[in-house]
């Protein structure tokens, strides 16, 4: 059984600049960590307009469910909101929306920029 390299712990989990590229498969433990953090917060993003929308709107759960996927997915909403409430929610969600796809967007892009950097330092430190 192969045995997985020690990694320095830090804020991030990522290695130093002074050790080495972490093995693809460190990489790839990285990257399902990422994408389960992305899931973990749409399906909260996704949650929390559902109810809005239904609470708000008095929508019935599939309306709910595809306004709240739209507006979360940058398109907008799908059926015109009746309620004082429910547009200003749908204000405060459509921002928060906003928020959790650059969020979640940096949680995945974070593994993949830093091998890529990381690995440029490493093959610029060894030309030295």
């Amino acid at each position: 059984m192969q045995q997985r390299p020690a990694i320095i712990a830090s804020l991030t989990g990522f290695e130093k600049r002074h050790h080495k590229v972490a093995p693809r498969l460190v990489f790839a433990e990285r990257l399902a960590r990422a994408m389960g953090l992305w899931l973990a917060l749409t399906a909260f993003g996704l949650a929390v307009g559902i109810a809005g929308y239904a609470h708000f709107e008095g929508m019935n759960l599939t309306d709910a469910f595809l306004n709240a996927s739209m507006i979360l997915s940058g398109m907008g909403p799908a059926t015109e909101l009746k309620t004082e409430a429910g547009k200003v929610f749908a204000g405060c969600y459509a921002i928060f929306s906003g928020l959790i796809i650059v969020i979640a967007t940096g949680f995945v892009l974070a593994p993949i920029f830093h091998r890529v950097l990381h690995k440029f330092h490493v093959e610029s430190r060894g030309d030295e």
